[in-house]
């Protein structure tokens, strides 16, 4: 077992060693670890205190934790059949040992004991936290169960975890199964040129070339949403539209759908709920969450919805109406609104998306971020090294100006189709306090941007963004910050860990602010062709446009948070009305664009049936919040870098991690509640 990669936590992952056959040996060693462990630090004889029982465990679970998360990340980013065979294989171990560990009685005796003895109140407060979390966990892990009852809630934990991990691969292989291959290049027009090229190298890649008039097309972004967004064709729309909203459902390959899958997490949850003694899934979620109760975020959405929803008829209506008298299109068709949305930001801001992504290229765009992160927290990044999963891949560090490291991070921008979609933030390595000193915390950022097309001069033409995959980016790297910047030593509440899911959106969707603010744009474009920086008759174009559509884009928004959440509350899974009947009365409730009966969305809604968002959606818009109210106060002292509101950031947010409760770093930096109308001035409903 010593030559197992997987077992090596002296240092960073060995990406270039770790193979799929590791998987089982380490991962059955570190199970087997961690049992003994647990049925030692349980004996009468540990006593119930700090350091004799809640550190030992914490840390010695933790390589079981770092393991799995290599393999649930590769299983991610590399989802090749060995990987995915590994990961499945040993799926229904790991969450067996995790349920067992939350059912523990006498592990939950012990915690009990210790916040209920004289030393918890000496405690420092991430050490009560942890705590009090782990009270908390255990009541919803079922440890209070009676003993007839454990098993089946067990049973419910693994069956969980693996319908969420085929949901997820489902959807993979639903977008890889569909390709458009275009043999008439009329079919092409208002696409552009790197479009049209990285179709090109698609077809030949694949082997579809028929002849030299051939492009392939596929579900993935880069390659869906410029064909949705600047394609003439409307028959291509149509046919890239339909596939990407039947993905993964009855109208494909049945191991492929989705749909039995959904009603069967559903009904899992309720059981659980139940089996807990709450009324339903979605009073189980808020448990660990700012929000109180499900009848309150209910009343938050909608009372959203009732501010957002005019402004989403006139986006609409103006829509409608430009696509008839400009362009000729009698009925807007779903397949018809991205693109006449861009001729219409065209018409009314002379200026289109792609004119604007000429000046993001990839390299401006890094440096244009790490000058941010740097000039805002008072740190460095610069390039490092270390073994990584893919050629693409970069690895950086980030240090205090003397050059002490804080943490590290590796960078996977570009799509492949080995690899999930979206884009997301995950822990490697969390920090915490050792008895070798502080070990420094590693991230992954992930996205899935268009790689680099062409050449110029003779050499590779960098990737270019556009200025939505630029949000994104920043979005991830707020993630990656709230990991990376923490100073908290414990591992319980160490960066994003012990943070209400309400809040972790907070530090990414403030991190999005960024990207509108002129100094930073000026050092963060250069023209691909000219290296010209991003002219300020463009970026005020850019500005004049921010708020285009925001009231579709927020009631859209919405209609996602509140189909996650009545699901979870009031759905039947067991009943006559199906998801997509709950899904047409909250459309009706909230939408201003309703898509055609055959959508079938909720079978590629992976956040909530193969992420963790399941009845927490609306975290986006509660954290949106709270985001919003703390850039205003950048905005209130007159500077996007205010280094003392900068710091007090730093200080009360990221470095706080779940130390103690969000509402209270929000207060701790705000000096007060938190407020709405930041975000309805940003999004240009204030006057709703």
């Amino acid at each position: 077992m010593t030559t197992n990669a997987l077992l090596d936590f002296s240092g960073l992952p060995r990406f270039d060693a770790i193979a799929p056959s590791d998987v089982q040996p380490a991962i059955d060693r570190l199970l087997a670890d961690g049992r003994t462990l647990i049925e030692r630090l349980t004996a009468d004889a540990v006593p119930a205190t700090w350091d004799a029982f809640a550190a030992p465990l914490g840390d010695g679970i933790e390589n079981l934790s770092r393991a799995w998360g290599i393999v649930g990340h590769l299983h991610s980013v590399n989802d090749v059949p060995e990987w995915r065979e590994a990961y499945n294989g040993m799926l229904p171990e790991v969450s067996r040992f995790y349920a067992e560990l939350g059912q523990n009685l006498k592990l939950f005796a012990k915690y009990k004991a210790l916040r209920e003895s004289p030393e918890y109140a000496t405690l420092s407060p991430a050490r009560r936290k942890i705590v009090d979390n782990e009270v908390r966990d255990f009541h919803l892990s079922g440890a209070e169960l009676p003993e007839d009852r454990k098993p089946r809630f067990q049973a419910i934990q693994e069956e969980l975890a693996s319908l969420a991990a085929k949901f997820s691969e489902n959807l993979l292989d639903a977008t890889n199964a569909f390709a458009e291959l275009v043999t008439d290049e009329t079919e092409l027009a208002g696409l552009p040129d790197d479009v049209r090229e990285a179709a090109r190298h698609a077809a030949e890649k694949d082997g579809a070339l028929t002849n030299t008039r051939g492009w392939k097309f596929t579900l993935h972004m880069p390659s869906y949403l410029p064909v949705m967004q600047y394609a003439e064709s409307r028959r291509l729309r149509a046919a890239l539209y339909r596939a990407h909203a039947t993905r993964a459902a009855e109208f494909g390959p049945a191991e492929l759908d989705n749909t039995p899958l959904i009603r069967r997490l559903l009904e899992l949850r309720r059981e659980e709920a139940q089996l807990l003694g709450y009324a339903n899934f979605a009073e189980v979620s808020l448990v660990p969450k700012m929000a109180e109760s499900v009848p309150q975020v209910l009343a938050f959405l909608r009372d959203l919805a009732v501010k957002a929803r005019p402004f989403a008829e006139k986006d609409i209506a103006e829509l409608r109406d430009f696509a008839r008298t400009e362009l000729g299109i009698a009925t807007l068709e779903p397949w018809d609104v991205g693109y006449v949305s861009e001729k219409l930001l065209q018409a009314r801001y002379a200026f289109s998306e792609q004119e604007v992504k000429q000046y993001f290229t990839e390299p401006k765009v890094l440096a244009g971020l790490f000058h941010v992160v740097e000039t805002l927290f008072g740190v460095r990044i610069a390039p490092d090294t270390a073994p990584v999963w893919h050629e693409d891949v970069r690895f950086y560090r980030i240090e205090t100006p003397a050059g002490e490291l804080i943490g590290q991070f590796y960078l996977d921008l570009y799509a492949r189709e080995t690899k999930r979609g979206g884009a997301w933030m995950d822990e490697a390595i969390t920090r915490r306090r050792t008895a070798g000193g502080i070990q420094t915390p590693v991230a992954y950022l992930n996205c899935n941007f268009p790689r680099p097309v062409g050449e110029k001069d003779g050499k590779p033409r960098p990737a270019t963004f556009t200025h939505d995959d630029v949000t994104t980016l920043f979005h991830e790297a707020g993630h990656g910050l709230h990991h990376l910047l923490t100073r908290v030593e414990e591992l319980g509440v160490s960066g994003i860990h012990g943070v209400e899911w309400d809040a972790v959106e907070l530090p990414s969707q403030f991190m999005e602010n960024y990207c509108w603010e002129w100094d930073v744009l000026q050092e963060m474009t250069g023209h691909v062709d000219t290296g010209a920086p991003l002219p300020r008759a463009l970026y005020d174009k850019m500005l004049a446009a921010k708020n285009f559509q925001s009231g579709m884009q927020t009631v859209r928004q919405l209609e996602f948070s509140l189909f996650d959440l009545l699901l979870h509350a009031d759905f039947d899974p067991a009943g006559e009305r199906s998801v997509l009947d709950l899904l047409a009365d909250v459309r009706r409730e909230v939408a201003v664009l309703v898509p055609p009966e055959w959508h079938r969305f909720p079978n590629s809604f992976s956040h909530i049936f193969g992420g963790g968002y399941a009845a927490g959606y609306f975290s986006y818009k509660w954290a949106e919040v709270l985001s919003a109210d703390c850039y205003a106060a950048f905005e209130e002292a007159g500077n996007p870098f205010d280094p003392a509101t900068g710091r007090r950031f730093l200080d009360e947010i990221l470095a706080a991690g779940g130390a103690r409760p969000a509402l209270e770093n929000f207060r701790a930096f705000r000096g007060r509640e938190p407020q709405v109308d930041a975000l309805l001035r940003h999004s240009g409903m204030i006057g709703a």
